[in-house]
């Protein structure tokens, strides 16, 4: 049972927020929520999980409980690739159960449909489940979708999402390092806001050993202003630094590599739980 360090205060601000455009919110790890002014409501990556522990350790609150959230505060939830923070049944089997759609590349709907067999485990119909991969587009409600090829060396079948309204541009790159495709998604699209994966290297515990290996999970600070200029990111939205003991990082110090580049234009610096606007 997921036990909301926060109460139920993050699914009810969803529910009763009335965007002028679209509102975003900082789930922790790689999760966020973005509400269009249309209503249409969109979860990518919630994951409300602790982890592994002593192996990966969560060092952010649980910022809500996926039963409290409502079928008025959750149109689609969509996975960018199949590793368990992105892809987790206790996570997002409940806002299923509200008729909520699940878009997905194909080893995260492997991880869902059959590792953790959310059918059998929650309330839902396989119906409800979209198989997704580079070159496909979307629309749900006010949002059109695209998606697109990212580079994630960890993952099996990665992929990131290209999120029009018609009041701005979203881009979540779900985990990924910098990747030959963002120059021409840069060129292609004019994206306001960008998620990027950023972290350190750190020390993590070997699955079988236990034993501490030196770990890369996410873009360095070189990486991830590279990325953002390539994909020409008016403004960069750091997100993942934030999670896993070992692996924390201080997303300040991306301000002084991104001096020298024409983009990002801008950095946007949130916490678990912030809110802004597109």
């Amino acid at each position: 049972m997921i036990t909301s360090d926060w109460g139920e205060w993050l699914p009810n601000a969803v529910e009763a927020a009335d965007p002028e455009t679209v509102d975003i919110w900082y789930l922790g790890c790689n999760g966020f929520v973005l509400k269009a002014a249309e209503g249409t409501t969109l979860w990518i990556d919630p994951y409300v999980g602790v982890g592994d522990p002593p192996r990966t350790v969560r060092m952010i609150p649980i910022p809500f409980d996926p039963t409290d959230v409502g079928a008025e505060a959750v149109d689609a939830v969509l996975a960018t690739h199949e590793h368990t923070d992105h892809t987790h049944g206790p996570s997002q089997g409940p806002l299923l159960e509200t008729g909520a759609a699940f878009y997905a590349p194909d080893d995260s709907l492997a991880v869902a449909l059959e590792d953790e067999q959310w059918l059998e485990q929650y309330d839902i119909t396989d119906s409800q489940f979209t198989d997704v991969t580079e070159g496909d587009s979307l629309e749900i409600g006010a949002f059109e979708i695209d998606v697109v090829e990212t580079y994630d060396p960890d993952s099996t079948h990665p992929v990131g999402y290209v999120i029009k309204h018609d009041s701005g541009t979203v881009f979540h790159a779900g985990d990924s390092k910098p990747a030959d495709s963002f120059s021409e998604i840069g060129e292609r699209y004019d994206i306001d806001i960008g998620i990027l994966a950023f972290g350190a290297v750190g020390n993590i515990l070997d699955k079988e050993t236990r034993e501490p290996v030196r770990t890369k999970w996410y873009a360095t600070e070189n990486e991830t202003i590279y990325s953002a200029s390539e994909l020409q990111l008016e403004r960069l939205l750091p997100s993942h630094w934030d999670m896993w003991k070992g692996m924390t990082a201080d997303p300040k110090v991306l301000q002084h590599h991104a001096r020298s580049y024409e983009y990002p234009q801008r950095l946007e610096i949130v916490e678990i739980g912030d809110r802004i606007e597109l």
